[in-house]
């Protein structure tokens, strides 16, 4: 009778920066830490028999025999299938699986500030950063700030690099880091900026791994700016609120309603008009972004004492650079393209010609200033209960347009690779690519894949062995492609012990499926017509030959 496994036990070491006490698996299949130390312990149903591990990449390792049990330590650094071979025979099925869980690498982000982007204000002195780092295992309790100055304008950029040791708190696994940065200590001018960066470690052994948080940056304000802001605050103080806004809109709206029973029908109307006056207002205002007119008030028609050409004036005033209506001293010439523009139309009359805000941004204003638009219509009819639900779709639209996203580049110095001084006027041109060279059409990489998941369709036919090795040599080249390696590499295992079950090569087959590229997309072909459809395409054709 063939010996087998009476018993078997494997004791998992994790190692000692993942703080993971050891434990007992009585399982031949687990999931372990990379790096943890493995220990066989089994035994045996015959004293005579000698066991080995068999794994499926070819490495075999003899276990040792000590007080009737048979033992063996394997340090796991990267999942593997593996099988008890007993006396010489590996027993048939799917082999054991060890999976190597990797260390993940640690992450960082600020908690403060909460934009990538900020302006810093006219007098700031010190600018707070809050950081938090994360890791499965722990963080380095010392961190390190890198701070970037750019200094200048243009093509006058001067960077200076700084680094300081931060102390973390709290907790290995989320750890906080905290720092105010002395802006006056920088030597900082207006207009500079500032760009700060977390550098965090996670205490893996023997080699760290290092995580970057995202680079936020202080823009400093001008001159210019400063100036322009200080004025505006002494201007605000006694210049009246001439635009109301959206949510003041809605508010006025909503208390109009509330004190509707204590008005007369009169007074309501009036003050839900007064409020519909502010809509427009507002609305005018947001469609300046868009290219609109302006409106003014109504102008009479001309007179026999007033110019032809004072409609025409009236409406343009607010045109700053409009070209002038032509006059009875300047006589507009026939077919001149630019009289024809100045009487007829402005190019900001089309909102794509007169803004530079993005698609996205300038459709959803659109939206904003259509439901301005209905609201304004209402309130002027004296019905603030029918204007509220377009007021609040209003600022919703607002809103989105004022959170847009943009992109911002932070500056930094110029790394361009060395010139080469010795290959200058010598006319050399060895290496240089030819700019005539067409680029070659794109090879599919999954051609094996799909003659393998081809051939395994077919019955089983032990007499025409399907090339497995091809697909091994795909996986070592594509090794992100496969979601579970140790589920194919079983499969073809357990495929190339017995090439004639059917079982297997289904296994293998759907295993195959979700590694397959998608065919590119192509527009499907019309489908012919009917009998109805082909005499309505005679007709057609019939009509157009007369």
């Amino acid at each position: 009778m063939a010996a087998g496994i009476a018993a078997h036990a494997i004791t998992v070491q994790p190692p000692g920066y993942t703080g993971l006490p050891a434990r007992r698996e009585t399982t031949l299949s687990l999931k372990a830490p990379q790096g943890s130390m493995l220990h066989w312990r089994l035994r045996l149903s015959s004293p005579r028999a000698r066991a080995a591990l068999a794994f499926t990449d070819g490495r075999r390792m003899p276990l040792a025999q000590a007080d009737g049990e048979w033992t063996a330590m394997l340090r796991l650094q990267a999942s593997a299938l593996y099988r008890i071979e007993i006396d010489g025979r590996v027993p048939e099925g799917k082999p054991h699986r060890l999976d190597a869980i990797p260390d993940r690498p640690p992450q960082a982000r600020a908690t403060e500030p909460t934009q990538a982007l900020g302006q810093a204000a006219p007098r700031q002195r010190r600018w707070p950063l809050r950081f938090l780092a994360s890791d499965d295992y722990g963080v380095v309790a010392d961190a390190t700030l890198q701070i970037t100055t750019a200094r200048g304008s243009g093509e006058n950029v001067a960077f200076q690099q700084r680094e300081m040791r931060l102390r973390g708190s709290g907790p290995a696994t989320a750890r906080r880091f905290a720092h105010d940065l002395d802006l006056a200590a920088l030597e900082l001018e207006p207009g500079d900026e500032v760009v700060a960066r977390l550098v965090v470690r996670d205490n893996r052994s023997p080699q760290p791994q290092e995580a970057h948080s995202p680079s936020l940056v202080l823009r400093l304000a001008s001159a210019r700016e400063v100036q322009a802001s200080d004025l505006e605050a002494s201007i605000k103080r006694v210049m009246p609120a001439y635009f109301r806004s959206q949510r003041q809109i809605i508010i006025d709206a909503e208390a109009l309603l509330k004190q509707q029973r204590t008005l007369d029908a009169a007074t309501f109307v009036k003050r839900s008009d007064a409020i519909g006056v502010d809509q427009r207002i507002l609305r005018l205002r947001y469609g300046q972004f868009l290219g609109e007119e302006s409106e003014g008030d109504p102008t009479p028609p001309p007179t026999n004492d007033a110019p032809a050409n004072t409609h025409a004036e009236a409406d343009h005033d607010d045109h700053e650079g409009g070209a002038a209506t032509p006059t009875a001293d300047a006589a507009p010439a026939f077919g001149d393209a630019r009289d024809v523009l100045s009487e007829y139309g402005h190019t900001h009359d089309h909102a794509e010609a007169a803004t530079l805000l993005d698609p996205q941004t300038r459709a959803t204003l659109k939206q904003a200033l259509d439901q301005m638009w209905q609201s304004e219509g209402a309130l002027r009819q004296g019905q603030p209960s029918q204007a509220l639900p377009h007021a609040y779709r209003a600022l919703g639209f607002i809103k989105q347009v004022q959170q847009a996203e943009r992109i911002y580049l932070a500056r930094v110095g110029p790394d361009l690779p060395p010139v080469d001084a010795s290959r200058r006027m010598t006319g050399k041109r060895d290496g240089l690519a030819s700019r005539t060279t067409t680029l070659p059409a794109a090879d599919r990489d999954d051609d094996a894949i799909a003659a393998l998941w081809q051939a395994l369709a077919d019955a089983p036919a032990p007499a025409a062995p399907i090339d497995l090795a091809a697909l091994q040599r795909w996986m070592a080249a594509h090794p992100a492609r496969v979601p579970d390696p140790l589920a194919l590499q079983s499969a073809i295992d357990v495929l190339q012990r017995k090439p004639a079950c059917a079982e297997c090569r289904a296994e293998l087959r759907g295993l195959l499926w979700p590694l397959l590229r998608p065919p590119p997309a192509a527009v499907p072909h019309r489908k012919a017509a009917d009998a109805q459809g082909q005499r309505y395409l005679d007709a057609l054709d019939e009509e157009a030959r007369r």
